[in-house]
Order: structure tokens, then sequence, then C-alpha cells
């Protein structure tokens, strides 16, 4: 008897407990095909940018270019450090404008080095926590997948076996014509409840590791940020 065949043959709740589950499934795999592609372009365009952003001449330049990479958490961090880091040396830039080069304004700004690199590092902590939370959107779906379809496919085990047992009473005999129907509606819901968490599991902690190792690239990117801010510093004079 095929599987398809047992499906057909399960009762009313089974089929309820089947039709739950396929929506987590669905949804899961959705997801799990959604994340993959966005943690990919999220990994290309950071690595295509940080090679841009360490070849480019200055700071402006680079605020230019980073605009091709809009999935790119490191251009997002850039975008709103270099923003940051414009708005104290230079003055607030029209909102949506070109923030003015840093490097052109590190001259003549009454304000010392340690408050300004507090405020950039601020900043790029902020734009850090939302890249990572932007990243991690919906992941907690395929955490409750895991966690909660076992126990619904486990409904259905218990239904399956109280339907066997009822069986055996009405008939009085514990003949496997009786009691396979109720095993079979057992069996394969705990089959179904472990074939949609297993797979919600494994892309939920592969998806933590990769966001992970984003935010360690964001945080190394801020860190290199902030280097260049306070040599800009030094060079204009600033600190001493």
């Amino acid at each position: 008897m095929s599987a398809i065949n047992l499906i057909l043959q399960t009762g009313v709740v089974a089929k309820g407990v089947l039709l739950v589950l396929l929506v987590f499934s669905l949804a899961s795999w959705t997801i799990i095909f959604l994340k993959l592609r966005t943690l990919g372009r999220a990994d290309r365009q950071d690595e295509r940018f940080h090679r841009l952003f360490r070849e480019s001449k200055n700071l402006h330049s680079a605020y230019e270019d980073c605009r091709r990479f809009p999935q790119s958490p490191l251009a997002a961090l850039f975008r709103e450090g270099f923003r940051e880091l414009s708005f104290v040396l230079k003055g607030n830039p029209a909102p949506g404008g070109n923030p003015a080069s840093p490097d052109a304004a590190a001259k003549g700004l009454e304000i010392s080095a340690e408050d300004l690199l507090s405020r950039v590092s601020r900043t790029l902590r902020h734009a850090s926590l939302r890249e990572v939370s932007g990243l991690e959107r919906l992941l907690i779906f395929l955490a409750t997948t895991g966690n909660v379809t076992p126990f619904i496919g486990l409904f259905g085990t218990v239904w399956g076996i109280m339907n066997a047992f009822h069986s055996i009473g009405l008939t009085g005999s514990a003949n496997l014509g009786a009691v396979a129907p109720g095993i079979a509606e057992a069996l394969i819901t705990t089959a179904a409840g472990l074939a949609t968490a297993i797979p919600g599991v494994i892309a939920y902690n592969y998806f933590l590791n990769r966001i992970k190792g984003a935010a360690t690239r964001m945080d190394l990117f801020a860190l290199e940020f902030t280097g260049l801010a306070e040599r800009i510093l030094a060079k204009g004079g600033r600190g001493r």
C-alpha cells in the first residue's frame, strides 16, 4: 500500500494534522529558499564592496560607488558611518543627498576626536544591529516549525493509537485488520511531523551560523572604518 493510499484512508483528524504539517512545510521551504538567495547576495555584494572600499582613493568616491550594492550590509554600514562623519565635520547633509567628503572637511571643527569617534562608533553599531535584524527576519518561523511540528505529529500519533484501541474494543479482537488503520494513522503523522521539523531545525541553525559570520564581518568593518576616521582626524589636526 502506497503512502498516498494510506493518507487517503486516514480519518478526518489525521487529515487535518497532515494538512497543518503541509502548511508548515511549504512555508518553511519557501523561507529557506528566500534566505538562501538573500544571504547569498549579501555575501557576494559584501565581498565586492569591501574590495572596492579598500581600492577607493577617498571616502567620497566609495560613497558614490556603494549605491551599486543595495543588499550589502557592509555598504549600509559605510553609508551610515560616512553620513555621520560628514554631519559632524561639515554639517547635516540634505536627506538622500551626497554628504561632503570628510577628507576635505577635517579642518576647522571644534569637536574632540574622542567625541567624534564615539558618535561614529554608535552610528555603526546601530546600523549593524539593524542589518542583523533584517537578516534574521523570518528565522523565528523556522525555529517555531522545528519546535512545534513534532508535537503536532505526536498528536496525530496519539489519535491514531486511540483509534486502534477503539477498534479493538468494537471488534473484541486485536487482529491486524482491526488495529492497522489506527496504527497507520499514528505512523504517518509521526513521520510527517519529523519530516517537517528536521529541515526547519537544520536550516535555522545553518542560517544562524551564516548570520553570525555576517555580523562578525560588520564588526570588523566598523573597526576598520573607525580607524580610518581616526586617521582622517589625525591628518586634520584633531584631538591634540
